[in-house]
């Protein structure tokens, strides 16, 4: 979730929706994202709306923030009215939510639970730190409605990881994978970066390796973005270190899906690999496809029926807005139908399934990708513009042209 949040309308002060949002509501899948914005500390790469203990202020604290959440979810619901509404997926995302205690991530979950329904067989994830669990913790996270975690793993090398900052030791995620089979989760993540400064192909091979070994259904793999403003990207205008190459981005990529593959990883989107359609992120999917979700937390993105809104930034003013019974949201933005028609382009053809040949409107340039081997042969004939290996690695530029 970046830190800087986009211009946009106005919102009410009561949040309410416009009717174009609320038209078809339930049609559509419906989900959760909870965003949990405290660390222990600032990773050098990381551009999000996340919060030190130092850097909170007055007004805002971890100890209340699970009463401050459980008061939006409950003013979502005052906001969709009484449509029926279960929930198919919950993400808790941060910065760190295995901060909170157990119990308060629970609590949230219940509060969503309470005011929508969780859909039978929901799918509710929480993002943790290595180190920031044990056992204990996942077991009562497992025993309060948690059947995903995705751990930040990044690295295996010691040398790569402190150029991001991370402070778990590279053994660590490994054991948090066992940890949480132990408990009973039903889904693992291990989420990795690749293309640090630094990183070299054996450094990369070893991470893929050691995530592999350490038996998660689901690995997502992303080539580090420099951002502006953090201090990685002032350690590379400095001359610290290079800026990252995006030949050997390329290079990564294909390693990473060459092992993951052997090791019986199939891919489903350009940086997301599962061992089964079970294992796929079904909350990203919801995203992928165009569901509707309410996103819960400062900064966070909600989206219901074409309507895209943000809250503020910072959690004091977040929890300041809801003690005084305002909408959290700092402003929105209707789509036009040409918005969301490209929206979808970019979002469905980055996924296995691909986008219909007939919904494309610039057919000469899918039919040059095609010849030029970035779209799979058969999937077009049988009317999907499916993405090839090479496809996956010019995905951005593809999409640029198509609309």
């Amino acid at each position: 979730m970046p830190s800087t949040l986009p211009d946009g309308d106005p919102v009410p002060a009561s949040g309410e929706l416009p009717a174009s949002a609320l038209a078809g509501l339930g049609e559509r899948p419906f989900g959760f994202y909870v965003h949990v914005p405290f660390c222990v500390t600032r990773c050098g790469y990381c551009d999000f709306n996340t919060y030190t203990a130092g850097e909170l202020g007055p007004g805002a604290s971890q100890k209340d923030y699970a009463d401050t959440a459980v008061d939006e979810v409950r003013r979502a619901r005052a906001t969709l009215g009484e449509t029926d509404l279960p929930v198919e997926t919950v993400f808790f995302g941060g910065g760190t939510p295995t901060l909170l205690p157990a119990a308060d991530l629970v609590r949230i979950l219940d509060a969503i639970d309470k005011e929508f329904g969780l859909a039978p067989g929901a799918e509710v994830t929480t993002e943790a730190n290595p180190e920031s669990v044990d056992l204990a913790y996942l077991a009562e996270l497992r025993a309060g409605g948690f059947n995903r975690v995705s751990f930040g793993m990044q690295s295996a090398r010691e040398h790569v990881l402190r150029v991001l900052d991370r402070r778990h030791t590279p053994g660590r995620p490994a054991q948090a994978v066992r940890e949480a089979g132990q408990a009973g989760f039903d889904h693992v993540n291990l989420d990795l970066i690749y293309s640090t400064p630094g990183e070299s192909d054996d450094d990369w091979r070893a991470s893929l390796a050691a995530a592999i070994e350490a038996g998660p259904d689901h690995v997502s793999a992303y080539s580090l973005i420099v951002e502006e403003g953090t201090r990685l990207a002032a350690r590379i205008r400095r001359g610290e270190l290079p800026m990252p190459d995006d030949d050997v981005a390329a290079d990564r990529y294909l390693i990473a899906d060459a092992m993951l593959a052997e090791a019986g990883f199939s891919w489903y989107e350009v940086s997301n690999w599962a061992t089964s359609e079970a294992g796929r992120c079904r909350h990203n999917l919801l995203y992928w496809t165009g569901g509707d979700w309410w996103g819960v937390g400062p900064g966070a993105h909600s989206h219901v029926g074409g309507t895209r809104w943000w809250n503020v930034k910072h959690p004091a003013a977040y929890a300041r807005r809801l003690a005084s019974g305002v909408s959290p949201a700092h402003a929105r933005e209707v789509l036009t139908p040409e918005d969301r028609a490209v929206e979808r382009l970019m979002l469905e053809l980055r996924l296995v399934q691909g986008f219909p040949v007939k919904d494309l409107e610039r057919p000469r340039v899918a039919a040059r990708a095609l010849a030029d081997g970035l779209l799979e042969t058969e999937a077009f004939k049988a009317g999907r513009a499916v993405l090839t290996l090479r496809g996956r690695l010019l995905a951005d530029a593809l999409i640029r042209d198509l609309t």
